[in-house]
């Protein structure tokens, strides 16, 4: 049965930071694109950030370029979504999701197409406020 459980969401100030972690368990992360969605209130899910299988395609929406930065260790079956300068706009839920790709041909934007993912965690709440 696979799992994805996020942690790591809060409440922080503007210009704060958080870091949002992902504990996969019931498949193996090296055959999986992985990434970070987030759905504020009133709003469509979007990708913030995906990774593909072999780590040499990674995708950010414009919004978070410059500022979030997302790693994985597929050896411990982990993913990490670290958020610098956090804004207002930044308050959602946060969400960890994945794919298979055991041949590596999914990369760019198409990593975070929210249809196509195969597993959601549950979320967690980021609030960005003062």
């Amino acid at each position: 049965q696979v799992q994805l459980v996020e942690s790591g969401g809060g409440l922080v100030q503007p210009g704060g930071s958080l870091r949002l972690s992902c504990a996969a368990s019931g498949l193996s992360l090296d055959t999986y694109a992985i990434g970070w969605f987030r759905q504020a209130p009133g709003k469509e899910r979007e990708g913030v950030s995906c990774i593909s299988r072999s780590d040499r395609s990674t995708y950010y929406v414009d919004s978070v370029k410059g500022r979030f930065t997302l790693s994985r260790d597929n050896a411990n079956n982990m993913v990490y979504l670290q958020m610098n300068s956090l804004k207002p706009e930044d308050t959602a839920i946060y969400y960890c999701a994945t794919r298979k790709d055991p041949l590596g041909l999914i990369t760019g934007q198409r990593m975070c197409a929210t249809r196509d993912m195969g597993y959601w965690g549950q979320g967690t709440q980021v609030t960005v406020s003062s």
